[in-house]
């Protein structure tokens, strides 16, 4: 979802299409939605780095978007890293049972 929260915004920075509205009109989604998706590049750098590093098994995602959102509005950079560090214990807590 970080990936198609950049493909979306570098389509709005380059002109292709004017806004989120229309974004959210194309893909058949509610402006609420990609504004939710869009949320996503609040994340620090290094945390999308991350993201983006993160693979699937067996077709499922690593990590909930609905955690990453919550890092993402965690506050500052910092605040999010410490966010992300939580996320990632219990992603290893929950693998290790």
């Amino acid at each position: 979802m970080l990936a198609l929260a950049h493909h979306l915004q570098g389509a709005i920075d380059r002109g292709v299409v004017p806004d989120r509205a229309t974004v959210a009109r194309r893909l058949g989604l509610t402006r609420a939605r990609v504004t939710q998706l869009l949320d996503l590049l609040l994340l620090a750098p290094d945390l999308q780095d991350a993201v983006l590093a993160l693979e699937a098994v067996d077709g499922a995602e690593p990590l909930a978007e609905r955690t990453l959102r919550a890092v993402a509005h965690a506050g500052t950079w910092a605040e999010q890293r410490a966010a992300w560090a939580e996320a990632c214990r219990v992603r290893a807590d929950s693998h290790s049972r």
